[in-house]
């Protein structure tokens, strides 16, 4: 049996949780999400708890402890939310928030813009750190991921969007030889 999975999920006040045709849905304060579960799993409300059960088939540990990962990130993000945050460098480089879109100036001949997909928020301190704001956890990481796509940070000068607390490897340069 999976660790955690073993673990029950806590429901704080104002999350529902209902389970119709191997569907989840979760509603709190933040919004709605829903996601498909497998259909050897089985769910249990009992009171301010959610417990998963393991199904007895070749993955049921990996099932279980994916579907009760997903769950709780579900409940988090409809009551409290999910936070990432990005920071830019190098000369020139920024970004504002315009509408529902983020514009980026990042040393291309022309600037980008990129559209924020529903669901997630972005405001920008000092034009170079970036903090994206969501109650679906994975639709926020895909979309710090696409951005830092944008301009990877690079190992010599250390340029580009990189995540907060990220560290960069960094090379040393050419040297003159002698």
């Amino acid at each position: 049996m999976s660790r955690i999975g073993k673990k029950f999920i806590p429901l704080p006040p104002g999350v529902k949780v209902q389970v119709e045709d191997r569907v989840v849905k979760v509603t709190g304060p933040k919004g709605n999400l829903d996601q498909r579960i497998d259909r050897n799993v089985s769910l249990a409300v009992e009171g301010d708890k959610l417990i998963v059960h393991a199904p007895e088939v070749k993955n049921g540990k990996a099932l279980h402890g994916l579907t009760r990962t997903l769950i709780a990130n579900m409940v988090k993000g409809v009551s409290q939310g999910f936070e990432r945050v990005l920071e830019i460098n190098g000369v020139g480089y920024r970004a504002e928030v315009q509408g529902n879109a983020l514009n980026f100036n990042l040393g291309y001949s022309h600037p980008i813009r990129f559209p924020l997909p529903d669901g997630v928020r972005a405001e920008v301190e000092r034009q170079v750190r970036i903090t994206l704001k969501g109650s679906d956890r994975n639709l926020l990481g895909m979309t710090a991921a696409k951005i830092r796509s944008l301009r990877p940070p690079e190992p010599y000068g250390g340029k580009g969007i990189k995540y907060a607390g990220e560290v960069i490897q960094r090379k040393a340069g050419k040297t003159a030889v002698g």
